[in-house]
Parts: C-alpha cells; sequence; structure tokens
C-alpha cells in the first residue's frame, strides 16, 4: 500500500514539474511526457509488485529506462516545437513594421542614450543585438566586473527607470556581456492587478496538513494503530515528538531563506510546506518561491547557504538526543528508511555521530531502533543533503552557481543526475528523488550580476558545504569501521 501511495505522490510531483517546464514551448501533449518520465517508475513498482521486493531488480531494468526515457522526452518537446513554429509562420502574416517593433522594444533615439550608458573606460560597447526576449550589448570590460555593473545599472536606471532588469553575465565563450530585459513587475496607468505574491491562508492550510500528516506517521512510528487512538484519544499527542521537531527544522531554514530574501530585496513568496500520506514521513519539505531576479552571485550564495545551515544547525541537538533515546538492535536487511533497524554505516555522517552518542552500545553486527525524536533529527539531515544536492533551484545548486558560476554549475548538476542514479541503484529507496533530479532544469535564471566573483570565504563555505553532502551520503569505509568497531 506504501509503495501505491508514493507513486501517486510521485506522479501528482511529476505531472507539475513537466507541465510547468514544457507547456509554454511545445505542442506535445503534457499527458504523454509525462507517461513517458514516469514510465521507469512504474517498471520499478510493477517489478516489486509482481515479483517482490526481495527480488533485486535488474540492473539493466534499471538503466535502460533511464537512458531511453530522457532521449525519447526531449525526442517529444523537440517535435511539438518544430510543428508549433511550423504553424505559427503560416498563419501569422508577413507585417515588417510590427515585427520590427516587437524585436526593437526601444527606439532609435533610445537606442543612442543606451549606448551613452557605456563609458568607453568601463565597458567599451561594440555591438547591440536585439532578440525576443533581451537586448544583448557586447563588447569588452575595460574594469573590474563590480564597478562595471554598477556604473552602467546607475546609467541604464537614469535613462529607463525600472523599465528593464540589467542582467550581466559570460557568454559561452568567457566574454562578460550586458542584456536589458523586461521588467515584469513595472507599473504602467493600464495595467490591471496582479496576484498577490503571498497567500498566507494557503502557507497556513498546508502548514496545518503537513502537522496532521508528520503527527500520524509520527504515531505510526511508534505502533499506535487507529483502533487504540479511537479507544484512547490522549495517544495523538505522542506523535508529537516526532512532528514538532522534524516541522521546526524544516521551519528555521525555510524562515532563513525568506528573511535572506527580503534583506536582498528580492521578492519571494511565504513558505509552503508539502505534506506526505502518513503512511511515509508525512512531508516532503518546504519551498520559498522567488518572484524576481537575485542581485549578484553572492546574494544567490548566501540565501541558499545559511538556509541550509540554519536547518543543519537545528538538526544536530535533535538528531543527538534523539539518538541517545535510541536503542541499539540486531542488524538485519537495512536501508536507509528502515528507521526500526537503521544501519549506521549507511552513512558516514549518521555512523560517527551514532558513535558518538551511543558508544559501546553500537558495535559491529548492530543497528539502530530510531526513538521518534532521532527519526525527525535524521530525516531532517536527509532533507538537508537532498537539498544540498547541486542540481538547478535545490540550495545546493545555488551554492555551486554562485561559487563555480552559472556554466561550470550546469556540469556539476549533470554529473550529480549520473551520481543519483547509481546511488539510487545502491539504495532503492532513493530512486523518487533521482527522477526528481531530472526533471528539474539545470539551467536557472542568473543573478543581474553574474560575473562578479564570491570571496574567498564563501567560496571555502561552498567547499565545506558539498563536503558535507558527501559525507551525509557517502557510507562509512570499511577499514575506519574496523577502527570504530562498528
Amino acid at each position: 500500500m506504501k509503495l501505491w501511495l508514493i507513486l501517486i505522490l510521485l506522479s501528482v510531483i511529476t505531472y507539475a514539474f513537466v507541465k510547468h517546464s514544457i507547456s509554454s514551448v511545445t505542442k506535445t501533449p503534457v499527458w504523454l511526457c509525462w507517461l513517458v518520465m514516469m514510465l521507469p517508475a512504474y517498471i520499478w513498482a510493477g517489478w516489486i509488485y509482481f515479483v517482490g521486493e526481495s527480488q533485486p531488480i535488474p540492473i539493466m531494468l534499471i538503466i535502460v529506462p533511464f537512458l531511453v526515457c530522457p532521449i525519447l522526452y526531449g525526442w517529444l518537446i523537440q517535435i511539438g516545437k518544430s510543428d508549433n513554429s511550423k504553424e505559427e509562420k503560416q498563419s501569422q502574416p508577413v507585417e515588417p513594421e510590427k515585427k520590427l517593433t516587437q524585436a526593437r522594444p526601444i527606439n532609435s533615439e533610445e537606442e543612442q542614450e543606451l549606448r551613452n550608458c557605456f563609458p568607453w573606460n568601463v565597458y567599451y560597447l561594440q555591438k547591440i543585438d536585439y532578440r525576443p526576449q533581451a537586448i544583448l550589448c557586447r563588447g569588452k570590460l575595460k574594469t573590474i566586473p563590480e564597478e562595471a555593473y554598477t556604473k552602467i545599472k546607475s546609467n541604464v536606471e537614469g535613462v529607463f527607470g525600472d523599465r528593464f532588469f540589467l542582467i550581466f553575465q559570460e557568454s559561452l565563450r568567457g566574454q562578460p556581456f550586458f542584456a536589458l530585459v523586461p521588467n515584469p513587475q513595472t507599473k504602467t496607468k493600464d495595467q490591471p492587478e496582479t496576484e498577490p505574491i503571498n497567500r498566507p491562508g494557503l502557507a497556513l492550510g498546508l502548514l496545518l496538513t503537513s502537522f496532521i500528516t508528520t503527527n500520524m506517521a509520527g504515531l505510526e512510528l511508534q505502533g499506535i494503530s487507529e483502533e487504540q487512538i479511537e479507544s484512547d484519544p490522549n495517544l495523538m499527542f505522542l506523535g508529537l515528538t516526532y512532528s514538532l521537531a522534524l516541522l521546526g527544522i524544516i521551519a528555521v531554514r525555510e524562515l532563513v531563506h525568506y528573511i535572506a530574501y527580503k534583506h536582498y530585496k528580492v521578492l519571494s513568496t511565504l513558505p509552503y510546506f508539502v505534506p506526505l500520506p502518513p503512511t511515509f514521513i508525512g512531508t516532503l519539505g518546504a519551498i520559498t518561491q522567488r518572484q524576481s531576479p537575485v542581485p549578484h552571485r553572492r546574494a544567490l550564495f548566501d540565501i541558499a547557504f545559511f538556509g541550509s545551515l540554519a536547518g543543519f544547525i537545528v538538526t544536530l541537538p535533535i538528531l543527538f538526543f534523539g539518538l541517545s533515546l535510541s536503542q541499539t538492535v540486531p542488524l538485519e536487511n537495512s536501508n536507509l528508511l528502515n528507521f526500526q533497524a537503521l544501519d549506521p554505516r549507511l552513512s558516514f555522517f549518521i555512523a560517527i555521530i551514532a558513535k558518538l552518542t551511543l558508544g559501546n552500545q553500537l558495535e559491529s553486527g548492530m543497528a539502530i531502533q530510531l526513538h521518534p525524536l532521532a527519526v525527525a533529527g535524521y530525516v531532517g539531515l536527509l532533507i538537508t543533503a537532498l537539498n544540498l544536492m547541486p542540481v538547478g533551484q535545490l540550495d545546493g545548486g545555488n551554492i555551486a552557481h554562485g561559487v563555480f558560476g552559472q556554466k561550470t554549475a550546469i556540469g556539476i548538476g549533470q554529473i550529480a543526475r549520473f551520481l543519483a542514479i547509481l546511488f539510487a541503484v545502491i539504495h532503492p529507496a532513493f530512486w523518487i528523488w533521482a527522477i526528481i533530479f531530472w526533471l528539474m532544469p539545470l539551467l536557472d535564471q542568473p543573478a543581474l550580476n553574474d560575473v562578479t566573483e564570491l570571496d574567498n570565504v564563501r567560496d571555502f563555505l561552498g567547499l565545506l558545504a558539498l563536503a558535507l553532502l558527501v559525507f551525509i551520503l557517502l557510507p562509512l569505509p570499511p577499514a575506519l569501521a574496523t577502527w570504530l568497531n562498528l
């Protein structure tokens, strides 16, 4: 039953991802692309249902769907794009003046004023290219990137006000260029009122739903059945240990994200919790969506890093105290989500923390029966690790973007996707996340100033964050396990 609940939830999440990603770029039916992306999950779920969990899934049945389905997915999108473009060319009459106006959002006088915004000793402007969604200004950088961006941004705002966002980034050849992108938040007299960014009613409703699902998950962890709750309603409070601890970890992390957005004057939504069926862990975490560009890579890094750091700091004492209340049991077949007999050796970080907490109680051939508080800390740690994956809009993706730049971060994200597949082969419970990582776009919005690099301190902190991810997900080396008597 749990397998099918997870599969239904994954289907809903996948459909939302696919619809958001392709509905505006292709005419291929969303349901068809969704079916292709869900095909690996359905194949593996069918194997588990008909053959059983005891029989491992053949390696070719894991690798082939992962290789074929993304290629088929991209092909379907490309077909829809070509059909769409052909129909547009056939249906739209040729109107040179209208096309010229659409391609050139500024007139000749404004173009001259734009050229004057680029002093030759700051950025020697050589060419202006007009694209459907941006005005590209190409030339040679004559000073340090931060000074150039500050000066030219001030000049552009003096001429155009808040009509454009000024983006400063590097081309594929490493040449810095400026781009003027229309600002969708620009106020006009005829502009209708837009929908509010924050929806406190929705945020509160999702929080309450997550509280209920995590509380019920906490009761299930302790083996409390519905019949027992009906006979003694006071037992409902026993799930609060797990629920409040886990929601507290997630809330602190997202609150720091929200405060950081406000500090850097970036529009964002309120934190929205994502509830899960109570037969699982009760929640998938929470999201705070960005609604306007980030000013620079430093802000992109700070928002991601300090949010994850805050969640990690809150997680540690909960995990330590929860492990001190846990018991050791004989080691059986274990996986990352076996809370009744967790093998600490599956994670380098967990093994060290567990050994420090339990001492001689934890020896070779022993596992840990996690206390509900320890489960909350452990799940919080996994959520931290998953968010530190250097993919797309995740905290890890933004940290990699801030430290290495967007082009390198895309390559790192692609490598992380393949490593997630290998990790899912070793730990089947991870295959849900492996699919989600593949659905996430690697290319995120650049910072407005995407050229100025971080300082040495932030570079070092970014590498520490990626090292923490490795320590959490990688197993304990056998040599160290022998030395620790684990």
